[in-house]
């Protein structure tokens, strides 16, 4: 029986406050990105490792593919096709969006400065800062409503939010290092019919939070860009404007809230490039 056909293509790796990504360049969506390959390339022992996929790829080329969030993102040259670790689907990723940022701007495709990202929940605008951090105007966030998970058998309570993608942020009153997060968050599947992201945050000083986040598709990473918006929404009072100081395993970004809605500040950082062979 003759061998699986390998390609070899040109892979990037790169993270956010070390939630860490493999880049992959599709510019003409011609790559059949099956949730298979994608657990493939993000298994730590096997394959490259991360916590996801970042597919590059041209918005025209999704036109019939994606319609919707192609004309979301008309305006967008380039588009984050965003999958998690297990090959799911992710509507957004705030980290993610400042590491392809950043993958743009060194590949040369697009100019250090200000501009716009497509990707599932729409266009991102990103923002290349003088010291070098890249903030992305998440847009409007959507509190839903309280929610409740229970993790390693301890019921905590929280706030529905939506980043594009759907979070429940728990305020807990000690340290986030004490809580939990071996298992999978148990979810009502009314509340949250797609799952989503489960934070646990508390305000350790003011206008400071630490945070840790068991990620939906990923297990608990050491950053979520979303996640991190989630946790400063539920912290902050309806209606108010604030900007906080959210520290994660992997670092720290800063979250500034008003009535436009929600910008998302902090590091990305391209670690490595190659090739990899795909099945």
């Amino acid at each position: 029986m003759p061998a699986p056909k390998m390609i070899l293509m040109r892979f990037a790796k790169g993270h956010g406050t070390e939630n860490d990504f493999v880049i992959l360049s599709d510019p003409d969506a011609g790559l059949d990105l099956r949730p298979e390959l994608v657990a493939a390339l993000c298994d730590r022992r096997a394959g490259i490792g991360g916590d996801g996929v970042l597919r590059v790829v041209r918005t025209e080329a999704l036109r019939e593919a994606l319609p919707d969030a192609a004309a979301a993102s008309a305006d967008c040259e380039w588009f984050m096709d965003y999958r998690n670790a297990d090959g799911g689907i992710a509507e957004m990723c705030g980290n993610g969006v400042r590491v392809f940022a950043r993958y743009l701007i060194e590949q040369g495709l697009a100019e250090p400065g200000s501009f716009a990202v497509g990707t599932r929940a729409g266009a991102r605008r990103v923002t290349v800062e003088s010291n070098g951090d890249i903030t992305v105007d998440m847009g409007a966030v959507r509190v839903l409503g309280e929610g409740a998970t229970v993790l390693a058998g301890e019921r905590l309570s929280g706030t529905r939010i939506s980043v594009g993608n759907p979070h429940l942020a728990c305020q807990v009153d000690r340290r986030v290092a004490t809580v939990d997060l071996t298992e999978q968050p148990r979810l009502d599947p009314a509340q949250f019919p797609e799952g989503a992201n489960v934070e646990v945050f508390t305000e350790i000083a003011p206008g400071t939070l630490e945070m840790r986040v068991y990620e939906r598709g990923s297990g608990e990473t050491r950053s979520c860009g979303t996640g991190i918006v989630a946790a400063a929404v539920a912290a902050t009072p309806q209606g108010e404007g604030a900007t906080w100081r959210v520290r994660v395993p992997g670092g720290e970004c800063t979250v500034f809230l008003d009535a436009e809605g929600a910008r998302l500040r902090g590091p990305a950082v391209i670690v490595a490039e190659g090739h990899t062979r795909l099945i």
